[in-house]
């Protein structure tokens, strides 16, 4: 026989259990809330094509925006395509207008120059075409600008390129890279900002290398010959800059020639060369973040519907500076390989 006692503590067990279940069951679940944008949103970007014109592929900066971009707006079931202008302007120009007929919903556009792709854009924006301008701008502003501030590049370079040379001969160098190109024209200026605070610092060479590192070793060659007392260069691209610093190295002026430069933050192109000693400072435009900014505005400009033109804004990268007290540090540089898989 079961005793009153043990018969109450079951009811109570099954009194309790039948009130979980009650309380688990749909009849007392909340409804949950249908979010009215997201799917717009999707719609606006599903079956849209991006396209990418760079100056050239096969480099760390134009191989990572690539990867990046793919990477953040394919899941949303984009189509991203590249027209490589391999170095010709020609090319590149042939290749904006050919997509203005094809008419993408966007162009990420890599300009060699500030002038030749202007009136293209222009004509692509008027078509109903949104353009981001990446790194290197036209003189004509389209609906968004990712990249570097050159002349905030330019100032930082030359000021530790300066501070290096206290004490010493007080003779630079500037290797350039295309004169017409933005990076370029617009890095000059901020060199010339900070030099014009330092008189008595002598610019004993400014030449340009065009972007090319074989180039770029020849000039610096040739002024260490003239100049063995040089204390110090500002390099404007750490892809050109290879040769400037092979030049140095050559000449058995590793860590007395102070070289700064700039370029995209790629492992085997900044940390681990800083950590070699061929580049004593190289200011990072983070290639990563820039993508991202990129495929956040062209989320952005195809969700909101405006016309194309209607709106001009920029984001200028955050500068990350690569010494050899960071260069070591996981995380300071990105590998180029490894964001080509994510």
């Amino acid at each position: 026989m079961i005793k009153s006692s043990t018969l109450q503590w079951l009811g109570r067990l099954a009194g309790a259990s039948a009130l979980a279940c009650a309380a688990g069951s749909p009849a007392f679940a909340q409804k949950g809330l249908d979010e009215p944008f997201q799917g717009p949103f999707k719609q606006a970007l599903a079956g849209k094509t991006v396209a990418y014109v760079p100056v050239a592929m096969n480099f760390d900066l134009t191989e990572g925006w690539f990867a990046g971009v793919k990477r953040g707006l394919e899941p949303y079931g984009m189509k991203v395509v590249v027209r490589d202008a391999n170095w010709s302007t020609n090319a590149g120009a042939q290749a904006v207008t050919t997509l203005i007929s094809e008419k993408p919903a966007a162009i990420i556009v890599h300009n060699p120059d500030v002038q030749t792709y202007a009136k293209l854009l222009q004509r692509a924006e008027a078509e109903g075409i949104y353009i981001i301008q990446i790194n290197m701008g036209s003189s004509y502003r389209t609906s968004a600008f990712v990249g570097a501030n050159w002349i905030e590049i330019g100032e930082r370079d030359t000021e530790a390129v300066v501070k290096a040379c206290q004490g010493k001969s007080n003779k630079i160098a500037i290797v350039q890279g295309a004169l017409s190109a933005a990076a370029s024209a617009y890095t000059l200026k901020g060199v010339e900002n900070v030099l014009a605070k330092y008189p008595e610092v002598k610019v004993v060479s400014s030449q340009a290398a065009d972007w090319d590192a074989a180039k770029a070793k020849a000039i610096t060659q040739t002024v260490l010959k003239q100049h063995p007392d040089l204390c110090g260069i500002v390099g404007f691209w750490d892809g050109m800059d290879i040769g400037t610093a092979a030049a140095v190295k050559e000449a058995g002026l590793t860590g007395k020639v102070f070289l700064a430069t700039s370029g995209g933050g790629e492992q085997k192109g900044a940390c681990d060369l800083v950590k070699s000693g061929a580049f004593d400072l190289d200011l990072s435009y983070d290639v990563p973040t820039q993508a991202s900014d990129m495929v956040a505005i062209i989320k952005w400009l195809l969700s909101s519907g405006m016309k194309p033109g209607t709106s001009k804004g920029s984001i200028y990268t955050t500068l990350i500076p690569v010494t050899k007290d960071n260069a070591g540090i996981d995380g300071t540089c990105w590998k180029l390989e490894q964001l080509k898989k994510q």
